[in-house]
């Protein structure tokens, strides 16, 4: 993950937080109580976002303890951080780094039961279905849940979908222009749904086929139409509940957009230690 790009994430979503001034805090203290502000886990998953708290620490200037590594199971009542500092400084900071870590917590928890259903058989990846603004952030969360990467940008690699084949005209005609934009190093995949369409995009010379919305025994079927040096990827309607169905239908990836948009955040609180609600 780009320090510096999270560093100034950060410092945007502060000021977007704080506004002028935190009224409650500077209201309620006089800027000389310092203390602790403890990270704990109130449900039971994956811990992701080690570095956002290190780096929103050192914004508000308080110091830092990590209790747990990224990416480590916790349960119930694991206490993951500690700010120790002035406390006017912890409390305004408070609910930015709870947002961002629940959030990362989740999808990491997410990726992480679907990575051990697919149980080393295919390949879980992410795709470009993240908050606007926090994608750096959610597909960190999914490669720390076990998942990999999809394309980061537009830019990444060249996807042909539906759309730009209906407005191309065909799969060859798409694939023969994007050809003339792209480089050598960058891989072309076209989105497939019918035999013919994967014929036409294996004639293409295509690097990755995309199967969409096609049933686990249909899958079995196309992939043997698909030469074994092509990538294939499985998207669409896929879930938790039907990724063992499809783990063994011979292709290598499936692409899940439920890992970021459909994520529960993992329930986390910040406990000013010593206080009445220091326990979970």
């Amino acid at each position: 993950m780009n320090k510096w790009q999270l560093r100034q994430q950060l410092e945007a979503f502060l000021i977007e937080d704080i506004g002028q001034w935190d009224i409650t805090s500077e209201g309620c203290l006089t800027g000389q109580e310092r203390g602790t502000g403890r990270f704990l886990a109130k449900e039971d998953g994956v811990f992701c976002g080690a570095d956002i708290i290190r780096e929103m620490a050192h914004l508000l200037q308080v110091d830092v303890t990590i209790h747990v590594a990224e990416g480590t199971v916790v349960t119930r009542g694991t206490l993951l951080a500690e700010w120790s500092g002035s406390l006017q400084d912890i409390l305004s900071g408070e609910r930015v780094a709870l947002n961002l870590v629940q959030r990362l917590s989740g999808i990491a928890t997410k990726t992480r039961q679907a990575v051990e259903m697919a149980a080393g058989r295919i390949r879980i990846t992410d795709t470009r279905k993240t908050t606007p603004g926090l994608r750096m952030l959610e597909k960190h969360a999914v490669r720390v849940g076990g998942g990999y990467s999809h394309r980061g940008r537009l830019d990444d690699a060249v996807m042909i979908k539906d759309n730009h084949i209906t407005v191309a005209g065909s799969i060859t005609e798409a694939v023969t222009r994007a050809k003339r934009v792209a480089g050598h190093t960058t891989p072309i995949e076209v989105e497939v749904e019918t035999e013919a369409e994967v014929l036409e995009a294996v004639a293409a010379r295509v690097d990755i086929i995309m199967l969409d919305n096609r049933t686990p025994a249909e899958i079995k079927q196309l992939r043997q139409l698909i030469p074994p040096h092509i990538t294939v990827e499985l998207s669409g309607g896929i879930t938790l509940d039907t990724l063992s169905d499809f783990a063994d239908s011979g292709a290598d990836v499936i692409s899940l957009g439920a890992l970021t948009h459909s994520a529960t955040a993992l329930d986390i609180s910040m406990k000013i230690e010593g206080g009445k609600k220091d326990v979970i």
